[in-house]
């Protein structure tokens, strides 16, 4: 008997960005981008991205956990962006950019607990790892022309210069894991 699909929910940076890898795995199903994280109902992404309501941009998605497990679902999330700086990534600054896993249960926070203290004792950043860790709480979808924005506007300056690399960087390290259409 097949495993039911499960939800998973990481704020690491522009969620263009983060959308972009994590739609391109197999195992993953309808990737989201949203807000997560702040104290009011209903963001807008003007609000977010002035960091006037205290949510996080995110991506919440489906993932088959026979294909992909949470724990590599970690790994890619701790490869592709630093989770050492503190409400930056890149030239984003601010709380919208900050590291942050939203776990929906015990099993995921365990597993991300476990994996961060694996990352620490074996010192693979040289800096501390500041990655949130907290409960879901509300999970608020972007506006629609926020959502598969990469695979819209590659040709976009900030696709080109900031997402490729992450890009180029999946595909090195996990093309055997990558959904047919995204392995060249």
């Amino acid at each position: 008997m097949q495993e039911k699909s499960k939800t998973a929910t990481f704020a690491n940076g522009c969620f263009w960005c983060t959308e972009a890898v994590f739609q391109r795995f197999k195992g993953i199903d309808k990737v989201y981008s949203g807000y997560t994280g702040g104290k009011i109902k209903n963001p807008a992404y003007r609000e977010v991205s002035m960091g006037l309501t205290g949510h996080a941009e995110a991506i919440q998605f489906e993932y088959d956990p026979t294909v992909i497990t949470y724990k590599e679902l970690l790994e890619v999330f701790f490869t592709t962006h630093d989770p050492t700086t503190l409400n930056k990534q890149g030239n984003d600054v601010g709380t919208q950019y900050r590291s942050a896993i939203y776990y929906d249960s015990q099993e995921q926070k365990e597993t991300a607990e476990e994996y961060i203290a694996w990352l620490t004792e074996n010192k693979v950043f040289d800096e501390p790892i500041v990655t949130e860790l907290k409960p879901l709480d509300a999970f608020y979808r972007a506006e629609e022309e926020h959502h598969v924005f990469y695979n819209r506007n590659k040709e976009m300056g900030y696709c080109q210069y900031i997402i490729n690399p992450k890009i180029d960087k999946i595909r090195k390290h996990y093309q055997h894991k990558l959904k047919e259409e995204y392995t060249q």
